[in-house]
């Protein structure tokens, strides 16, 4: 029986659909994350009866046909680039992006990812890096014992060298933006990086030709409605429950029919 098939696909459809609203709820505070959503397209269909079919010499169409469906398929579980709320740290190495643009770090092998977290720390040799210690690019090095470091919206970082009162520029941030941010790939950390669906990346002063500016002294929160996602939950834990009974009935259908052929 057909049924039997299309609901298991409608069971495992919501499966995922869960799974990714799970990661969802699970980083509701993690800072600069943007939520998933699963997106679905109905599978193949057999044309029992084709509509607009001709049924007769005299020309008489179908006005409706028999089209049968086999279920559900994922096409993809879209990330929404939303901006999350910004709160207020007073941490001077937070810094959190107001529109659009990511910062860009170096990893290990040298090669790019970029970031909306702005959580940032200093290592040994007081350059700006991540929590795992990659290097914020450009790479920018406050010297010992300086004060008032500071980081406009511009993202131009200054500080107040030990013996002096006049603030030195040390560098300058950078945003860089995409084409397709949906189309970054996400490797954990809060990072993601360029694919061929997300367009190469544009490096640029912040604030400027449509980049976001940097608050300091802000991180950003997740775009989790965590109200949304449990709404979402509960309707894809009915739907999964709905295709289970499916599966049910079509079995019980199955037995009596048996039955009767005995």
């Amino acid at each position: 029986m057909r049924a039997l098939s299309t609901a298991a696909t409608g069971m495992m459809a919501m499966q995922l659909n869960v799974q990714v609203i799970a990661n969802n709820l699970a980083n509701m505070t993690t800072t600069g994350y943007k939520r998933q959503r699963a997106e679905f397209q109905d599978l193949l269909y057999d044309h029992v009866s084709r509509i607009g079919t001709q049924v007769s010499t005299q020309g008489n169409i179908l006005p409706v046909g028999i089209d049968l469906g086999s279920g559900v398929k994922t096409v993809g579980t879209a990330r929404l680039m939303t901006q999350g709320t910004l709160v207020q740290t007073n941490n001077t190495l937070d810094v959190a992006i107001r529109g659009d643009g990511f910062f860009k770090i170096q990893l290990p092998d040298n090669s790019f990812a970029y970031t909306r977290d702005g959580s940032f720390k200093m290592d040994a040799q007081g350059r700006i890096v991540t929590a795992q210690g990659y290097v914020v690019q450009p790479a920018i090095t406050i010297p010992a014992n300086s004060t008032g470091l500071t980081i406009n919206p511009q993202g131009q970082v200054s500080v107040i060298p030990q013996g002096s009162s006049t603030p030195t520029v040390l560098g300058q941030l950078t945003l860089t933006r995409f084409i397709n941010q949906a189309g970054l790939l996400s490797i954990g950390d809060n990072l993601y990086q360029e694919t061929p669906a997300s367009g190469t990346p544009q490096d640029g002063v912040p604030a400027t030709d449509g980049a976001g500016d940097l608050q300091q002294g802000s991180l950003e929160q997740s775009n989790v409605d965590s109200v949304a996602e449990i709404t979402n939950l509960i309707t894809a834990q009915r739907a999964y429950e709905m295709n289970s009974k499916v599966i049910t009935a079509a079995d019980q259908m199955l037995s009596a029919t048996s039955n009767l052929l005995r």
